[in-house]
């Protein structure tokens, strides 16, 4: 290992993943693998590229040294954030496989017990065939989660780095409540969470912050598209700020009115099911404990509201196309995995349907301590509720002629500004050779 002190994390911390990743190859009896989880990546080696769509593997031998196989475009990541000394990239006319394979051959492994990662995004189907029908000597197996088993539990190193992923997370939420006003559009809305998330000092995250409001809140996994807020309504918003892929998230809700009876309600049962379930959550409790909880807390009847998902998943390292680790591990009724010391998780007892047409939400990202667990936020969790903007007068045209003619608005004030510009810069030429003629006169 390249020894570096300019990675997200000290050496030690992957030295220990990687030290662990090849205690549980030794126990599945596998001489390398082979992984190409996006994530997985990061974890192992700090490696991250926004060029994943191409393919990219760190082969990991138990008795020597792991190299990565890239796009020749992205080789300069692994020499500028990663530990890793070896690299054997392929041109963009190149065959990825091909290149892979005469690695695995180069450093004996053709003949060996490989494991790869069968249930990744970003193994396709094509290339697993194509690697199946090229090395042919080895006995190739599906080791998909055996990265994710480290994964699971944070270390104190990325409890701290998920701090100030919440820091972004709650400087684009503050900015978005405050920016839930009648006549704006979504987009606006949307536009100021990702300016404070990224003020605050957060990096792209894997998803942008959902964004709807009035009906739009019933469709799921919806975010802005220029609607215009009106009166009396209310705004759904969720946010995950991130910092060196690791993420944290948050729902909220926005009502400019008065809120209906229902929602006040709704508002008291997610804060009831957040406060209960955070006093259960400890080690040793099984995550269908913990959603039983939250589900029994959140059902009532369809006029109120219905949890239709998971009541939490794990979360921490994404790239898009998304920004939970569910596939790690959620909470879910009937799943005996116990809960142990450094798990997070993003807990989401939302409501569906309120009064039959409305989504709300609250939401809180915990961790899990010895004795058990604690929010990465301190903010406010009642709904933000705005009732002078019931009251507020909005043009009654469509949300393009809206839209343009604040563009048109701002264009003519450019254009004055220019004009102005233009004008002083002429006064200051005029001035300037009557100057000089006066002086050769």
């Amino acid at each position: 290992m390249r020894q570096r002190d300019d990675m997200t994390f000290p050496m030690e911390e992957y030295e220990r993943r990687l030290g662990e990743l090849r205690m549980r190859m030794a126990e599945r009896l596998l001489d390398a693998v082979i992984i190409t989880d996006p994530e997985n990546l990061m974890y192992l080696t700090d490696y991250q590229t926004t060029g994943y769509s191409f393919f990219q593997a760190l082969v990991v031998p138990l008795d020597d040294k792991p190299f990565m196989i890239t796009r020749t475009m992205e080789e300069s990541n692994v020499h500028a954030r990663t530990w890793v000394e070896i690299t054997r990239p392929y041109p963009d006319t190149g065959d990825a496989i091909q290149m892979l394979v005469s690695s695995l051959k180069e450093f004996g492994l053709a003949n060996k017990y490989i494991g790869y990662e069968r249930n990744s995004y970003f193994f396709p189907a094509y290339q697993q065939d194509a690697l199946h029908t090229t090395l042919t000597g080895a006995k190739l197996l599906d080791c998909f989660g055996i990265v994710e088993c480290g994964r699971r539990t944070k270390s104190k190193h990325e409890i701290e780095i998920m701090r100030r992923a919440a820091i972004a997370t709650e400087a684009g939420m503050k900015a978005g409540l405050e920016a839930c006003k009648a006549g704006v559009t979504e987009n606006e809305i949307g536009a100021e969470v990702c300016a404070a998330m990224f003020r605050a000092g957060g990096e792209p995250p894997a998803v942008l912050p959902y964004v709807t409001s009035g009906p739009r809140t019933m469709i799921g996994h919806a975010t802005w598209e220029g609607r215009v807020v009106k009166p009396g309504e209310h705004v759904f918003l969720e946010v995950a700020g991130c910092y060196r892929r690791y993420h944290t998230a948050m729902m909220r809700t926005a009502v400019l009115g008065e809120p209906t009876e229902l929602m006040w309600k709704a508002q008291e049962r997610m804060k009831e099911a957040l406060e209960r379930v955070k006093a259960l959550i400890r080690p040793g409790v099984t995550v269908s404990d913990a959603d039983n909880l939250v589900r029994s807390i959140m059902t009532v009847d369809d006029a109120h509201g219905k949890l239709i998902t998971r009541s939490g998943y794990s979360i921490g390292i994404a790239f898009p196309p998304s920004w939970d680790e569910g596939y790690i591990l959620s909470l879910m009724h009937g799943d005996k995995t116990v809960l142990r010391e450094g798990m997070t998780f993003h807990i989401i007892p939302w409501a569906w349907g309120v009064d039959g047409d409305k989504t709300c939400g609250i939401s809180d990202t915990i961790y899990i301590t010895s004795d058990g667990c604690k929010s990465f936020f301190d903010m406010e969790q009642d709904f933000t509720v705005k009732r002078e903007e019931a009251k507020r007068e909005i043009p009654d045209e469509p949300v393009i002629e809206l839209l343009a003619s604040r563009h048109d608005d701002k264009s003519d004030a450019k254009a004055k500004s220019d004009h102005k510009k233009d004008h002083k810069h002429s006064q200051k030429q005029s001035n300037q050779k009557n100057s000089k003629e006066s002086r050769a006169s």
